[in-house]
């Protein structure tokens, strides 16, 4: 097997791996917010205890990354699609930690009812989860359009979480017994927030490993 053909392989593996962890990524925030709409506590427990196996996986990108540095000395390009690669499966991993963020909020809740229905936090989580996939979609094809409409579905991100804000601060005004649940549910607007940050940040590296400039979308 010639050396290029090696590290092509490793590549292969390096962009399976990135994928398995967008859909994991995916799956954790879907679960998350189910379980948030429903106080769903057995539901929440389980995205949390899922959160292992996202960390195994970035150690697998690692550890692979770093064996074909060490091993193939790749330069230009080749070398920014390693370091990308470590780099979004850093913003996965955090990625995967706010949904587990987003569990802990409904720990936080049970027992309790819903102060109301929550409408924005699960459109947000449907915009960030999108924002996912295209993220994930934007670095296997270097698509740089799609990484730079991050920019523009993370406006929207932060359009509605100013919105889930004011409402809430206005149950708390009404009501001081809407305080604590208020805060909770602010909580994860935030996370929300944060979690559309980390998909504009993997739009981010997609553009640098493609002109070898990283522009700043999160402005």
């Amino acid at each position: 097997m010639t050396k290029r053909k090696e590290f092509d392989q490793g590549l292969e593996q390096l962009h399976n791996l990135i994928i398995d962890m967008g859909t994991f990524v995916e799956k954790a925030l879907a679960e998350s917010i189910e379980s948030l709409k429903t106080v769903d506590v057995n539901r929440a427990k389980q995205v949390i205890t899922e959160d292992s196996k996202l960390n195994q996986m970035e150690e697998k990108i690692t550890e692979l990354g770093s064996k074909l540095i060490a091993t193939q000395q790749p330069v230009a390009k080749d070398l920014r699609r390693i370091l990308v690669a470590f780099k979004i499966a850093s913003d996965l991993e955090r990625m995967g930690d706010l949904s587990v963020d987003v569990a802990k909020v409904v720990l936080r809740l049970e027992g309790q009812t819903l102060i109301k229905t929550l409408i924005d936090l699960p459109r947000m989580a449907e915009i960030v989860q999108t924002m996912t996939y295209e993220s994930i979609q934007s670095f296997i094809q270097e698509n740089v359009d799609l990484a730079y409409k991050m920019a523009k579905d993370d406006d929207q991100v932060d359009a509605l979480y100013g919105q889930i804000t004011r409402e809430l601060y206005s149950l708390m005004m009404e009501n001081p017994r809407n305080i604590t649940q208020s805060s909770l549910l602010s909580l994860v607007g935030r996370y929300l927030e944060r979690f559309g940050d980390h998909a504009t940040n993997i739009g981010e590296s997609v553009v640098y490993l493609v002109t070898g400039s990283r522009p700043d979308l999160n402005v």
